[in-house]
């Protein structure tokens, strides 16, 4: 097969041999695939090179062979978002999670355009959590494994003042003896779900417990291999905090 004047975004790439990459990228017209970019690493081809990183919009030219397509030219096709801090560390998780769950040379035009949208969204650097919420939830719809935020898996409609778990197969499942104000962590609040299906931002508190009940969900899919994102927040969680107690009285 052969790509030829084909846009894509770059979601990943790594060291290949001594002056290559692989370059994972997610196409218009033929989904996530692999791409060799030889000699790019070279003081020759900087501008190959530069327009070979993640977030990057680019067109690209090559030829499939076996599991691999080999890269013959690439040019950028805008300048990507400037990201620093947990913006950089949100376009890492979303590229991410993308690569996990969306399956190989596959078209789906839509995620091209719902990655387009995020990929823009990331340039607010005050509303990264919103914007991953959105996109998780919009990744899990496109992938056709996503569910009705209206209503639970019983076929109830979702009551704003309980807590709700996210279950992969059957949708939200209300958690009983639990009300909005009595807990907090991982069971995201009714409020929460109904917003996010409306695509309205919700308050701060309800909007923070749509990460932990997104996360269930997202690893139901994954499997037992969690992300490499997660663990990085993590660690920088537990690093702040320690630089914060050791700045105390």
């Amino acid at each position: 097969m052969r790509y030829t004047a084909e846009p894509a975004y770059v979601l990943h790439a790594r060291p290949w041999r001594e002056t290559s990459l692989l370059v994972d990228v997610l196409s218009q017209a033929h989904g996530c695939f692999g791409v060799i970019a030889r000699g790019v690493r070279g003081p020759r081809k900087q501008a190959q090179f530069a327009a070979l990183q993640p977030l990057q919009h680019v067109r690209l030219e090559a030829v499939q062979r076996g599991e691999l397509a080999y890269l013959s030219s690439v040019e950028a096709l805008d300048a990507p978002p400037l990201l620093a801090g947990h913006a950089s560390l949100a376009a890492f998780y979303a590229n991410e999670l993308l690569l996990r769950l969306a399956p190989r040379q596959d078209p789906h035009p839509e995620l091209y355009a719902l990655y387009g949208q995020m990929r823009a969204r990331l340039r607010d650097a005050n509303d990264l959590a919103w914007t991953l919420r959105r996109f998780e939830r919009d990744l899990l719809g496109v992938l056709g494994v996503g569910f009705d935020l209206a209503c639970d898996g019983d076929g109830e409609a979702i009551d704003p003042a309980a807590r709700y778990r996210l279950d992969a197969e059957h949708g939200p499942r209300r958690v009983f003896g639990e009300r909005v104000g009595e807990s907090r962590g991982r069971y995201a609040t009714g409020r929460a779900l109904l917003a996010l299906g409306l695509d309205r931002k919700p308050e701060a508190g309800d909007l923070d417990s749509l990460r932990h009940a997104m996360r269930e969900v997202l690893s139901q899919h994954l499997g037992a291999r969690g992300l490499k994102s997660w663990q990085l927040a993590a660690d920088l969680g537990r690093l702040s905090a320690s630089r914060k107690a050791d700045a105390g009285p």
